[in-house]
């Protein structure tokens, strides 16, 4: 697993929000959103890759903090709930997002459980973060490894772009490459159909399956969450 990062003074710095007032009437109202990424480099490439593709000046903004954690599982929860606490102000979506990945069912499922009892959203992905990405191409129903979604993801930008392609984990351009070849759309509807599937809470089972697609969703339309919230 990645090493562990503790949330120094700098990092707080670098993610405080700023605007504390949510503006009405026709200036521009703000969502706020925290999500902690269980890896420090392929998550928080793609969520901020993603950030720089939401539209400006709309009436309703998505605001992000993103940033990985390099915890696993349940200790990412536990490190989610602490750092809500050391920003200044609420955000109005807090979200997890992890793999199954090598861990043990209980700890996935634990961690899960433990993440809605304390308000916090989770985009987990069973067995890898990468089935999202694959989703972009094709529906996958079948389980997988990590190794086997990397094979298949390279195949289908292969396909898409008609050039050699060799996919690295920690690469920047990932969220590029899923838009100039892939359909987000598609990645989306795919997801909801796996999600579907599955009516109990051994979420350790759901394989392959991924929670990625609400996050995303919620980005895509924050003015939903708006009548969530209470007016400041």
């Amino acid at each position: 697993m990645s090493k562990a990062h503790k949330i120094g003074n700098s990092l707080k710095d670098r993610f405080l929000r700023k605007e504390t007032v949510r503006k009405v009437g026709n200036r521009q109202k703000r969502v706020y959103f925290l999500i902690v990424c269980e890896g420090i480099k392929t998550e928080p490439n793609y969520f901020n890759a993603f950030k720089e593709e939401l539209p400006n000046g709309t009436l309703v903004v998505s605001d992000m903090t993103v940033f990985g954690a390099g915890k696993n599982t349940k200790s990412l929860i536990d490190f989610t709930i602490k750092s809500r606490h050391n920003f200044t102000n609420n955000f109005d979506k807090v979200w997890a997002v992890f793999d199954k990945d090598s861990f043990t069912d209980d700890q996935f499922n634990s961690a899960i459980i433990k993440a809605r009892d304390n308000d916090i959203n989770c985009a987990w992905s069973n067995e890898a973060f990468e089935l999202w990405f694959l989703l972009h191409f094709q529906l996958i129903n079948h389980a997988m490894s990590r190794a086997d979604y990397q094979a298949y993801f390279e195949r289908e930008v292969k396909r898409a772009s008609n050039k050699d392609y060799s996919y690295k984990k920690n690469d920047p351009d990932t969220f590029k490459i899923l838009k100039t070849y892939g359909s987000m759309a598609n990645a989306i509807k795919w997801a909801r159909k796996l999600e579907a599937v599955e009516t109990d809470q051994k979420y350790a089972t759901h394989n392959p399956c991924t929670k990625v697609h609400e996050l995303i969703s919620q980005l895509l339309d924050p003015s939903a969450i708006l009548s969530e919230v209470k007016s400041i």
